[in-house]
C-alpha cells in the first residue's frame, strides 16, 4: 500500500467520526433535553479554550520520539470520553467530558497535518489526496448516520463515535509512518518548545494570517452547530441534512483531489480571499431560508468557505514558520479556526439560534467579511511574495 493511501485511511479513521458528531451530537444532546443555549455553552467552551489547551497538548506531543505515539494515546483518550458521555449524570457531566474529549479529538488533526502536509513535499504527492479521502470517510458518516437517525434513536450517533475513536487509534499505529519529532529522533526540552511557540505568537505577520483564516473558518460555527436543528425546522428530513452535508464536503473532496493545478497557481493569498469572499454569500443566503433546491448550490460554496480556506492557511503557515516550530504553528492555526474564535461564534450561536432562528447566520456572515479584510491586508507581506 502506498503512503498517500496509508495516510488517507487514517484521515478517513479519524473524519469517519468527526463527519457523525459534527452534525448529529447537538441531536444527541438536544434528545437529553438541554436547550439550543446548554448545546451552544457544550459545543463552544474547548473551543473557547482551545487556544490554551491546543499548544499545551502540542508541546506535550512533541515530547515524544515519534509523531504518531501521541496520537495513539490521544485517540484512545477520546473513546474512553465518548463512551463516558453516555451515564446519565445531567448537564455538568456531560460539559466536563465533552471538554476532554473535544479537546484531545481536535488536537490530533493537526498533528496529523503536520506529517501529511511534510511527506507530502518530501516525496512529492498531492497533500489534498489523502486529505480528500478523510473528507470521503466524512460524507460517509454524514449520509448514512442521517438515514440511520430516521429509524434508530439518537444513541446510534455515541455508539458511532466511539467506535471511529477505537478505529483512529488503531490507525494510528498502523497507518502513520514513524517520523520523528526531531532530526535524529532526539527529543526536545520544553524550554526550546516553550520558545518557538513564543516566536509565532510574536509574529505580526503569522498572526494576520492564522486570525484571518480563523474568522472565515469559524463564521461555519452556526452551520456546524445548528443547520441540522434550523432545517428540521424549515421542514427538511433528517435523511436530506446528511444529503445536504455530504454534498457539501463531496465538492470539498473534488477540489482536494482534482483541483491541484489550479490551486497553485492561484496561491494562497487569492484562496483565502475566494474563501472569505464566498462565506459573506453563504451564510447571508442561508440566512433567509431559500428553498432546497436553492441550497444545494448553496452548499456548494463550502469548495471555497472551507476547503479553500484550509489550503491557503496551510501554505501560509508553512511559509511563515519554520520545521523547529511547525507542529506549534499548525496547532496554533487549528486551535484559533476550531478554537477561541469558532468558540465564540459557537456559544454566540446557541443564544442566537434560540432567538432567530436561521437569522443567526447573519452574524456569521459579519465574522467572515472581517476575515476577508484580514485576507486582502495578506497581500502587502513581502514574505509571501517569495
Amino acid at each position: 500500500m502506498n503512503q498517500p493511501v496509508r495516510l488517507g485511511l487514517f484521515y478517513a479513521a479519524l473524519f469517519v467520526g468527526s463527519g457523525a458528531s459534527s452534525p448529529y451530537i447537538p441531536v444527541w444532546f438536544a434528545s437529553r433535553g438541554l436547550s439550543g443555549a446548554e448545546i451552544g455553552l457544550i459545543l463552544s467552551a474547548p473551543m473557547l479554550a482551545r487556544a490554551v489547551t491546543a499548544p499545551a497538548i502540542a508541546m506535550w506531543a512533541d515530547s515524544f520520539k515519534l509523531r504518531r505515539t501521541p496520537m495513539v494515546l490521544m485517540a484512545l483518550a477520546v473513546a474512553g470520553a465518548y463512551g463516558l458521555l453516555a451515564a446519565p449524570f445531567g448537564f455538568a457531566w456531560w460539559f466536563g467530558v465533552w471538554f476532554f474529549a473535544s479537546s484531545v479529538f481536535a488536537t490530533i488533526i493537526p498533528l496529523a497535518d503536520v506529517i501529511v502536509f511534510s511527506r507530502a513535499r518530501l516525496d512529492g504527492f498531492n497533500f489534498g489526496w489523502p486529505r480528500g479521502i478523510g473528507s470521503a470517510a466524512f460524507i460517509v458518516a454524514n449520509v448514512t448516520v442521517g438515514a440511520l437517525l430516521v429509524r434508530h434513536a439518537p444513541e446510534l450517533v455515541l455508539i458511532w463515535i466511539t467506535a471511529a475513536a477505537l478505529l483512529a487509534a488503531l490507525g494510528a499505529r498502523l497507518l502513520l509512518p514513524p517520523d520523528p519529532v526531531r532530526e535524529g529522533g532526539a527529543g526536545s526540552r520544553l524550554a526550546e518548545r516553550m520558545g518557538g511557540l513564543k516566536d509565532l505568537l510574536r509574529d505580526g505577520d503569522f498572526m494576520l494570517a492564522v486570525v484571518s483564516v480563523g474568522l472565515i473558518q469559524s463564521a461555519h460555527a452556526f452551520y456546524y452547530a445548528f443547520s441540522t436543528l434550523a432545517w428540521t425546522q424549515q421542514g427538511v428530513p433528517e435523511s436530506m441534512t446528511g444529503a445536504l452535508w455530504g454534498f457539501g464536503v463531496a465538492v470539498e473532496v473534488g477540489f482536494l483531489w482534482f483541483m491541484e493545478p489550479w490551486r497553485r497557481r492561484m496561491g494562497p493569498r487569492n484562496l483565502l480571499v475566494m474563501g472569505g469572499a464566498a462565506a459573506v454569500v453563504r451564510w447571508t443566503a442561508l440566512a433567509f431560508a431559500p428553498p432546497l433546491w436553492m441550497v444545494f448550490p448553496l452548499q456548494a460554496l463550502h469548495t471555497f468557505t472551507y476547503a479553500a480556506t484550509f489550503m491557503a492557511s496551510m501554505q501560509l503557515v508553512e511559509r511563515l514558520s519554520t520545521p523547529a516550530n511547525a507542529s506549534a504553528a499548525q496547532t496554533i492555526n487549528s486551535a484559533l479556526s476550531g478554537g477561541i474564535l469558532m468558540g465564540v461564534a459557537t456559544i454566540g450561536s446557541g443564544w442566537l439560534f434560540d432567538v432567530a432562528g436561521a437569522k443567526g447566520y447573519l452574524a456569521m456572515s459579519a465574522m467572515a467579511a472581517l476575515g476577508l479584510i484580514g485576507a486582502l491586508r495578506l497581500y502587502g507581506l513581502r514574505r509571501l511574495d517569495a
